[in-house]
């Protein structure tokens, strides 16, 4: 069982700790600001219906979606769906998030390459996310079977390259849904637009930490695979 009781494991600490860091800043960050009226009085849904709106995309629909932090935006139905906190909410916190996911929207409808990128390696990607952790134990597992390894860091490789191709996308949704508020009008320049970008910003560090697990996971993956040939 070298996969699981190998001291490269110590390579995923970092990441683990990142990981930990990210999920509680995001959490209290969103929290803290949630209680943070936005001056405008307007709700989460109100600001991405205006937004959408205001670039020709009154056809996209804004739902409820029960959970929390469970915003998206779905380009396979071409709906934006934000979670209750956001959708009812008047803070800079839901504002932040309906204009990030607007920015979604956004790039979709102006074939942003990167997310076009994204959405086009997802399948294999999240196969690979799993199966290729699975075929590269069992490959271990059964004798050092080279070809179940090598297909598992393969398969595991779509993922990591998912996760860095969503960096650039998380970002420039930000960007744009930032810019959208202040220049439209619907958080005042400062204050209000600073506490939104912190959102934003912690928000952005959950897919970071996602993607240095990957990376360094398949970096572990690489190293076993060497030293099994060492």
């Amino acid at each position: 069982m070298p996969f699981f009781y190998d001291p490269t494991f110590l390579l995923l600490i970092p990441a683990v700790i990142f990981t930990f860091y990210a999920q509680f800043k995001v959490q209290s960050t969103f929290n803290k600001y949630l209680d943070v009226p936005a001056a405008s009085g307007m709700t989460g849904a109100q600001v991405a219906r205006e937004l959408l709106n205001n670039n020709n995309l009154a056809d996209i629909p804004v739902e409820l979606t029960p959970g929390t932090l469970s915003d998206h935006y779905d380009p396979r139905s071409r709906v934006l769906r934000l979670s209750p906190e956001v959708y009812h909410g008047r803070s800079l916190a839901s504002l932040g998030v309906a204009a990030h996911e607007t920015g979604h929207a956004l790039q979709h409808a102006r074939a942003y390459a990167p997310l076009a990128l994204r959405n086009s390696i997802f399948p294999i990607a999240n196969f690979g996310s799993n199966l290729g952790y699975i075929l590269f134990f069992l490959g271990f597992l059964f004798g050092g079977n080279t070809f179940l390894i090598d297909l598992g860091i393969i398969l595991f490789s779509f993922f990591v390259f998912f996760t860095l191709v969503t960096l650039p996308v998380e970002f420039n949704a930000s960007n744009r849904g930032l810019a959208m508020l202040a220049d439209g009008g619907f958080l005042m320049r400062g204050d209000e637009v600073g506490g939104a970008k912190k959102v934003l910003s912690a928000a952005a560090m959950t897919y970071l930490a996602a993607a240095s697990m990957a990376v360094l996971q398949l970096l572990r993956m690489l190293f076993l695979r060497g030293r099994r040939d060492d």
